[in-house]
């Protein structure tokens, strides 16, 4: 019989209570932002209710699998087995939300869904060779794409708070009386008065009483300040859940008032199989696969730092044919997410900072809590009580989840040398700018080909690709693995 000190603390198989609970806590460190993405992806495409929830049923299950492929492993060629917790990426948010507003409903999906499929499998492709590409994404560009993600998603988090600025919460409403006088003018038209013109609309012009309602402003606040007092006084796994405890305030408040209900809630069932292809046979453009394996691109460094980080972190230095089975993962789980509905997946920093703090380094930990979100997915009440949320309560999350992964971004290039190597100043400013034009004017790209809009009309997308062209330009092309660890241990946030 071996020792069972020579079983190093990865592989360590712990009682099945201490599984469960602190399986549990990494599901609470990480749900929030587990859901926020189905949630704005699905409202962008304008789906219903029951197929936004089914959204969220759908990425908590895949959650749970990849998690599971991950850190059990199923085979020494995929899966790292480390104790890595998977979750959509946020990277991925900008593309798929331009891609719903070119197209909302379900061919929007479809679209989506086959974009990622597509994505997921130039991932897996080029897993082995991702160690020569890192060279292209050093700090300086990974920080830089990261705070370009954090500033156009922080548009997402004010929108929950406010409204959407198109739509029944547009600011703005068209003057019925006007509507009236078009319809006359119309009518006139018909029996030989003045000719409408072709495409003459009516401009709103008449304030939107449920736009940035005072209730809503102050519910999002109190979400907001109750995750900064979460946040400063909490400890342990309390402070770590701060987002998900302000969101849970938020719908305590919201319920008393009568502004959150629970219909759909209660119509919804308690159990339900996950089914693929749900809004059909995805479409597979290669514009937009081309775009979504440029996030890929960037998911999948994420991801190496954060297994180099993990490495250090749990004692067991990561081989390079880990590193690829790890990042075999990323491009396995997105593929499977597209079947399922759901999205691109990575290991999430949130967790592997929890490793760190609670020093328990099982990767049967985590093993569990794939298990545990496997069993919420197939929960429908589950992903109709999250889409139950209300926007404005939201939005005081939102706030601070997308503010972070700007803030993550900042912090990495805190570590940037450009006090001697002042041309990296070029690459943040040129690329900031560049991540900022579809955000400030979004009709610039009007006149140009719109099989490229998928690409230009996302701020990430160009930041991306400015920041790896610029940093080759200025400082060639490099690697250091000291750099690529230090950027995970930095980016906790996203």
């Amino acid at each position: 019989m071996s020792d069972i000190s020579s079983i190093h603390p990865v592989d360590e198989k712990l009682p099945a209570s201490r599984l469960a609970t602190l399986g549990i806590q990494h599901v609470l460190v990480m749900y929030g932002g587990a859901v926020a993405v189905p949630l704005i992806v699905g409202r962008a495409l304008q789906l219903s209710p029951q197929d936004v929830a089914f959204l969220i049923s759908a990425d908590l299950f895949v959650c749970g699998l990849v998690t599971i492929i991950q850190s059990l492993g199923i085979s020494r060629h995929v899966g790292i087995r480390l104790p890595v917790m998977m979750g959509v990426t946020f990277a991925s948010v900008g593309p798929m939300v331009s891609m719903a507003t070119m197209a909302p409903g379900a061919e929007g999906a479809r679209m989506i869904f086959g974009a990622i499929i597509g994505a997921g499998f130039v991932a897996l492709l080029i897993a082995p060779i991702m160690g020569r590409l890192l060279r292209f994404f050093p700090p300086v560009v990974t920080g830089t794409i990261i705070l370009v993600i954090g500033v156009s998603l922080m548009r997402v988090g004010i929108n929950w708070t406010f409204g959407n600025p198109f739509g029944p919460t547009a600011p703005k409403l068209i003057d019925p009386t006007h509507t009236e006088w078009l319809a006359q003018m119309k009518t006139l038209a018909e029996t030989g008065g003045p000719v409408v013109p072709d495409g003459f609309a009516i401009a709103p012009t008449v304030s939107n009483p449920v736009y940035a309602e005072p209730s809503h402003i102050a519910l999002s606040a109190l979400v907001l300040i109750s995750i900064l007092v979460i946040a400063r006084y909490g400890r342990g796994l309390i402070s770590n859940i701060a987002v998900l405890a302000g969101v849970v305030i938020g719908c305590i408040a919201a319920s008393i008032l009568g502004m959150m209900h629970f219909d759909r809630v209660a119509d919804a069932g308690w159990f339900a199989v996950v089914t693929p292809l749900r809004f059909g046979m995805p479409i597979f453009d290669p514009v937009l696969i081309a775009t979504m394996t440029l996030v890929m691109i960037v998911v999948m460094i994420e991801s190496t730092g954060m297994f180099l980080a993990l490495g250090e972190i749990t004692d067991r230095p990561v081989s390079q044919q880990q590193l690829t089975a790890g990042l075999r993962v990323d491009g396995i789980g997105t593929m499977i997410g597209g079947l399922f509905n759901t999205f691109p997946y990575t290991s999430f920093s949130q967790n592997v900072g929890l490793v760190g703090v609670t020093g328990v380094k099982s990767r049967y930990v985590c093993v569990a809590a794939g298990i545990i979100m496997i069993i919420l997915g197939v929960i429908p009440k589950m992903g109709a009580l999250v889409e139950a949320v209300p926007t404005f309560v939201l939005g005081g999350a939102g706030l601070v989840m997308f503010g972070m992964v700007a803030a993550t971004g900042v912090r990495i290039l805190s570590n940037v040398d450009f006090k001697t190597s002042r041309n990296n100043l070029f690459v943040v400013a040129v690329s900031v700018g560049f991540g900022l034009i579809p955000l400030l004017a979004p009709n610039y790209l009007m006149w140009m080909p719109h099989a490229i809009h998928p690409i230009i009309e996302s701020g990430i997308v160009l930041a991306s690709i400015v920041a790896v062209l610029l940093n080759a330009f200025f400082n060639g092309v490099r690697f250091e693995q000291a750099d690529a660890v230090e950027a995970a241990r930095l980016a906790d946030s996203h």
